[in-house]
């Protein structure tokens, strides 16, 4: 009785999915990509002589090469649903950007070629979730974001009439007063602007006070506590996820 033939010999395409999905494969990336990384910061010295130069370019196009096959052995194996993950589709335009010929119009792109270094971010799964976590407070950090606008814009209005004629250069219209509050708002050099002012105006203290006060330590602490409380939400169902059963 002659047996049967085996119908449990793998596809190519079943192949081709254990080696991109392997541990190995990915480490590989994950290597070069830092390894690139430091080659680019190490084109950006002035020290180099031509014969390095030239060493690292070649292993740059060689880097490229890799990302390229690696993409088209990713689609070879995900078809429909590799241009549905985000995060293929991010890796296929940081990697896009760099393939752009050098003699094309489009040659300042060129000079982006580095954000091949954020393919870590969709490499490494610590750095999907916060992103991950980050992409979710976008709604709650946008009215974050637009009660700062308004408390900035009402603020340089009022340091507009009141002290423009004090200090021109630093409130003498609207933009000036809007850019020197946001500096404000980081409390950088405030000190010296606010007695720049108060040698005129004794009381100006007090306006910087509360404007210190609503918009640093009120209104970026809510901005800081969303981002914080999404990323425990984030957290929390990374975990629930990781402790569900996989399905038979």
């Amino acid at each position: 009785m002659n047996p049967e033939p085996s119908d449990r010999t793998p596809s190519p395409r079943a192949r081709v999915l254990a080696l991109v999905e392997g541990v190995w494969f990915e480490k590989s990336i994950t290597a070069l990509i830092l390894l690139n990384a430091v080659t680019l910061g190490i084109e950006t010295s002035p020290l180099i002589t031509a014969r390095l130069k030239d060493l690292l370019h070649g292993f740059d196009r060689f880097v490229l090469a890799v990302f390229v096959v690696e993409l088209l052995l990713r689609g070879y194996v995900h078809r429909g649903q590799f241009l549905r993950d985000p995060w293929r589709v991010f890796d296929l335009l940081v990697v896009g950007i760099a393939v752009v010929p050098a003699g094309s119009a489009f040659t300042v792109l060129r000079s982006l070629r580095v954000l091949r270094v954020l393919r870590l971010v969709s490499l490494v799964p610590s750095m999907r979730g916060v992103v991950g976590a980050l992409l979710k407070a976008l709604p709650g950090m946008a009215s974050i974001v637009g009660l700062m606008g308004l408390v900035l814009y009402v603020s340089a209005v009022m340091a507009t009439k009141l002290f423009g004629a004090i200090s021109p250069d630093l409130f003498g219209n609207l933009g000036a007063s809007l850019f020197t509050l946001f500096q404000v708002m980081t409390v950088e050099g405030w000190p010296d602007i606010a007695r720049g002012v108060m040698v005129r105006a004794p009381y100006a203290w007090i306006f910087f006070v509360i404007y210190l006060l609503i918009a640093t330590f009120m209104v970026l602490n809510l901005f800081i506590a969303v981002v914080v409380n999404a990323m425990q939400t984030q957290v929390t169902e990374d975990l629930r996820t990781r402790g569900k059963p996989r399905p038979a």
